[in-house]
């Protein structure tokens, strides 16, 4: 079963079978501009639920990318090293950042769906 989730700081977590691909949302990705360094997480690295673990940096600003869960990192989009805009051009697909193994599937009850999502979105504008 895949699960898509997402977070008041614009992230989005899609789980299949324990293992959660994490990136941040079009919306994000429009409000950055054009993307030009991503810093990924290490293979390896235990995060915990909201803590930093990517950088992304556009011609505006750093924004940190936090973990939307708890787990291990297991493997990161290397591509983004040599090509970082390709988050903008596929946000919620190809420009993943990292895939973390769940420790806590429990915490995914805690985030949006994605009609929420919508609804979180529209009020900001």
């Amino acid at each position: 079963m895949n699960t898509k989730r997402f977070t008041e700081d614009h992230e989005w977590i899609s789980v299949n079978d324990g293992i959660g691909t994490i990136g941040i949302t079009d919306y994000a990705q429009e409000h950055l501009g054009d993307i030009v360094f991503v810093q990924l997480p290490e293979v390896g690295k235990s995060l915990k639920k909201r803590s930093a673990a990517a950088v992304v940096e556009s011609v505006k600003a750093a924004s940190d990318v936090y973990a939307p869960v708890s787990g291990e990192v297991v493997e990161v989009n290397t591509g983004l090293e040599e090509s970082p805009e390709i988050v903008n051009e596929e946000a919620m697909g190809k420009g993943w950042f990292f895939k973390i193994k769940l420790s806590q599937k429990e915490e995914l009850d805690g985030l949006m769906t994605e009609e929420d999502y919508k609804s979180f979105v529209a009020k900001s504008a």
